[in-house]
C-alpha cells in the first residue's frame, strides 16, 4: 500500500490533467461519447489491461487479472449536469449549459489513476484475482424507460461475477484529510410523484359557478406536507419535496386543472412503500370536494445500503495509509445514488472523499462547484489499495 501511495504522489500532475480535461469537456447522461472515448484510450495505454465497451450507452470496463481468485469491481460515474458553470477557473466548461457539478470528472480521473497504480502492482505481488474498472454513464438521469446507467450495467451482467464492489464520491463538506463512511443505509431511495387535480375552471369573477382545482390543491398540500411529520416516525429519515406546480395562463381565468410534481426520499424500504401509498391517497382528497385527483409514481433508485464487510475493508485500508486523517462515521444524506443497484447485486460500499477547498465551500449541483485537487491522489490510492486489500483478504465467496 505504501508503494501505491508513493506512486500516486508521483502521478499527481497526470491525475489533475485528466480531471481538468474532463471538466473542460463535460457531457450529460447518455451523451458521454467523447468522455467514453477518452477513458477507453487511457485504459488501452495501461499494460495488461483488457478493455471492452459496454453495450449500455457509453460505458467502458477495463479488467486486470492475475490468476484464479476473487473479482473486485471499482466504479466511477462519468456524466455531467445541465448546469451553466460560473466558476472562474482556467479549465471551466467549454460546453455552455453543462458542467461537472457533482465531481464525476474527479471520480473518473481517480479511477483511471487507480487502474494505473494497480497495473504496476498486481503482476508483482502474490495476490491473485481480477479487478474490474467500471466507468459508468448516466448516473444523474434516466432514459425514457426510467432506467439509469447503473441499472443497465447490472442488467447487462457486468457485476455477475463480482465478489465485492467499491466506489467513492466527492464530499464538499469535508477537507481532503477526511473520509466519510457508514454501514447500512447511507443514501436515500428516490421516487417521483406526478399529481393532477382536475376541476371545471371558470371565470375569475364567478368561482362559485365552477370547481376550482387551485383551491382543491390547497386541501391536498397540507395532507402531503404532514405525511413525514405525522405519519412517519421521527426516527425514520424521509423527505417529501414539491418542485413543480403548474396551472393557469391568465389571472382572470380559473384553470380547469393543476399539475404537481415532487420527490420522495427514504432510507427504509417499508417507509418508502408507505409514503407512496399515502401520497396517492392524499390526491384523492380532491374528489371529496367535487374534483378529480390522480397521482402517478415513477420509481427510481433504491436506498444505497453499504455492506458492512466492504466498509470494514475501506476503513482498515484508510487507517493503514492515513493514520492521522479523520474517518467520519455518518450517513451521507438523502440524495440518491444509482450505485445502490450494484449494492443490491453484490457486496458493495461507497465512501465519501473530502474535497473541500481551503477557502470556501462549494456544494454539489451548484454552478460554482469546485474541489481541492489534493483529493485526487488520495482517492486513487484508497481505491487501488482497497481493491488489493479485498483480494488479499481472501473474500468468502459464500458470504
Amino acid at each position: 500500500m505504501e508503494v501505491l501511495k508513493a506512486y500516486a504522489l508521483k502521478m499527481e500532475e497526470k491525475l489533475i490533467e485528466w480531471r481538468r480535461h474532463l471538466h473542460r469537456y463535460p457531457e450529460c447522461s447518455f451523451q458521454e461519447k467523447e468522455t467514453s472515448a477518452f477513458v477507453k484510450k487511457q485504459l488501452e495505454n495501461i499494460p495488461g489491461m483488457t478493455v471492452f465497451q459496454s453495450n449500455v450507452g457509453y460505458g467502458v470496463v477495463g479488467t486486470l487479472s492475475n490468476g484464479v481468485g476473487p473479482t473486485i469491481a471499482l466504479r466511477a460515474d462519468m456524466d455531467a449536469l445541465p448546469i451553466h458553470e460560473e466558476a472562474d477557473v482556467s479549465f471551466s466548461s467549454e460546453h455552455p449549459g453543462i458542467m461537472h457539478a457533482c465531481g464525476h470528472d474527479a471520480h473518473t480521473a481517480i479511477l483511471l489513476g487507480a487502474a494505473t497504480l494497480l497495473a504496476e502492482q498486481i503482476n508483482h505481488t502474490s495476490v491473485t484475482g481480477t479487478i474490474k474498472f467500471v466507468f459508468q454513464p448516466a448516473e444523474e438521469s434516466t432514459d425514457e424507460t426510467n432506467t439509469s446507467g447503473g441499472l443497465y450495467l447490472v442488467k447487462e451482467g457486468v457485476y455477475d461475477d463480482v465478489d465485492m464492489a467499491f466506489a467513492l464520491h466527492m464530499c464538499p463538506w469535508l477537507t481532503p484529510d477526511a473520509i466519510q463512511v457508514y454501514k447500512g443505509p447511507a443514501m436515500g431511495s428516490f421516487d417521483v410523484f406526478k399529481g393532477t387535480i382536475k376541476g371545471t375552471g371558470g371565470h375569475g369573477a364567478y368561482p362559485h359557478l365552477g370547481t376550482d382545482p387551485v383551491w382543491l390543491l390547497s386541501q391536498v398540500l397540507p395532507a402531503l406536507y404532514s405525511l413525514q411529520n405525522r405519519l412517519v416516525s421521527p426516527l425514520e429519515a424521509a423527505i417529501l419535496s414539491i418542485g413543480i406546480v403548474q396551472g393557469g395562463r391568465a389571472n382572470n381565468v380559473i384553470p380547469s386543472e393543476v399539475y404537481v410534481e415532487g420527490t420522495i426520499r427514504c432510507y427504509s424500504a417499508a417507509t418508502r412503500t408507505y409514503l407512496i401509498n399515502e401520497i396517492r391517497k392524499a390526491f384523492t382528497l380532491a374528489n371529496v370536494f367535487g374534483g378529480e385527483g390522480t397521482c402517478l409514481i415513477e420509481s427510481g433508485e433504491p436506498a444505497l445500503v453499504n455492506n458492512g464487510e466492504a466498509i470494514d475493508v475501506i476503513v482498515d485500508t484508510a487507517k493503514t495509509l492515513y493514520p492521522n486523517d479523520r474517518i467520519v462515521d455518518a450517513p451521507y444524506g438523502l440524495g440518491s445514488e444509482d450505485f445502490a443497484y450494484t449494492a443490491e447485486k453484490a457486496r458493495a460500499a461507497m465512501f465519501f472523499l473530502g474535497c473541500k477547498p481551503e477557502h470556501g465551500q462549494y456544494d454539489l449541483h451548484t454552478p460554482l462547484f469546485q474541489i481541492d485537487e489534493a483529493c485526487l491522489k488520495k482517492g486513487a490510492t484508497l481505491l487501488a489499495s482497497t481493491a488489493l486489500a479485498a483480494l488479499q483478504g481472501g473474500i468468502d465467496n459464500e458470504a
